[in-house]
Order: structure tokens, then sequence, then C-alpha cells
């Protein structure tokens, strides 16, 4: 067996069904279908205002879509299947949800008050999936694997762009999981 014939039999990581999303009469994402298996990379190429973005936000539920569902790992996202419908989970619950998908935004939406570290600490501690002193000893794992280990004390304003997306990296990695989208 290849890694190719594993790939195609996997269960998919991302799956996208009929996904519709407009604002007004402006339809941004018109019947969007969408499979991506475990270990893929898939790439969305568009000109700027094509609905790439809103295509990533409606994938973590920060925008609904109004006809389709997106499923990771084989779960609706921001819903729940009861037989052939779906209802619109808490946003408690989508929260939940959100953790187990990883994002990285087009501006890195870095904490201004914190440094490097605990940017990447907050939502591993914060959840409660790992202690504060675990969190950042995977943080600095983290940064050290995207090259800013020496940079841990340093805050946003103090770093280049691309070293606030290495950070912005990190950060999605730390909840470890399932799909990780950039923007």
């Amino acid at each position: 067996m290849t890694t190719t014939d594993t790939l195609e039999t996997a269960p998919a990581a991302l799956e996208i069904h009929g996904v519709h999303k407009w604002y007004g009469a402006h339809r941004v994402l018109d019947g969007i279908d969408l499979t991506v298996r475990p270990g893929e990379v898939t790439v969305v190429l568009g000109p700027s205002g094509s609905g790439k973005s809103t295509l990533l936000r409606v994938i973590n539920h920060l925008e609904k879509p109004e006809r389709g569902h997106v499923s990771v790992n084989g779960e609706p996202i921001g819903v729940k299947r009861h037989g052939d419908r779906f209802k619109e989970l808490s946003e408690r619950a989508i929260l939940a949800q959100r953790g187990r998908i990883g994002f990285v935004f087009q501006n890195f939406n870095l904490f201004p008050h914190l440094t490097v570290l605990d940017n990447v600490a907050a939502a591993p501690a914060a959840t409660g999936r790992l202690s504060r002193p675990a969190a950042q000893a995977l943080a600095k794992e983290l940064l050290e694997r995207v090259g800013l280990g020496e940079r841990i004390g340093a805050y946003p304003r103090q770093l280049s762009g691309g070293q606030q997306q290495r950070v912005a990296i990190a950060r999605a990695l730390a909840l470890r999981p399932g799909v990780i989208l950039f923007d």
C-alpha cells in the first residue's frame, strides 16, 4: 500500500458540503464542496475579495453559512446533526470545537500586552488542557521549532512581521489541532 492509497481511504480531516454564504445580495460562497484528507495540504487561490477568508471563517464557524455544513474529523462544526437536520450549537460548544481547529489570521491577532511566550501558552492554559507550567514548556518548544526560542520575552511590537507570523503559527500549534487554517 502506498502513501497515496492510505490518504485516499483515510477519513477526511475536513469536509465542506454545499456551503453558501452571502452578505445581502452579494454571494460570496456558492455551493462550495471540498474534501481534505489527513496529511494533505490544500491551497485556495483567488483574487482579493473572492471569498478565501470567508471560506476559512465558515470552516471554524466564525461566520455561519446560509446553507451547507462543514465537518472536521467527522464532526459537524457549529451544528449538531438530528436525523437529516442540523441544530445550531451553543456558543460554548462552538468555542470548544474551535479549539480543535488552528487558525492563523491575516493580521496574526497577537495580544500586544503579552510576551511571545505568553501569547503561545495562553490558549492551552486558559482552556485547561495544560497547566500553566506545562503550557509554557510547550510554548518554548514550539517557539524553538519556529526559530524564535531566543525571543520568548519579546512583545509583538518588537518583532518583524515574519516573526509575528511564526508566533501565530506556534500559537495555532499549541492546541494540537486536527486542522490548521492559514489566512
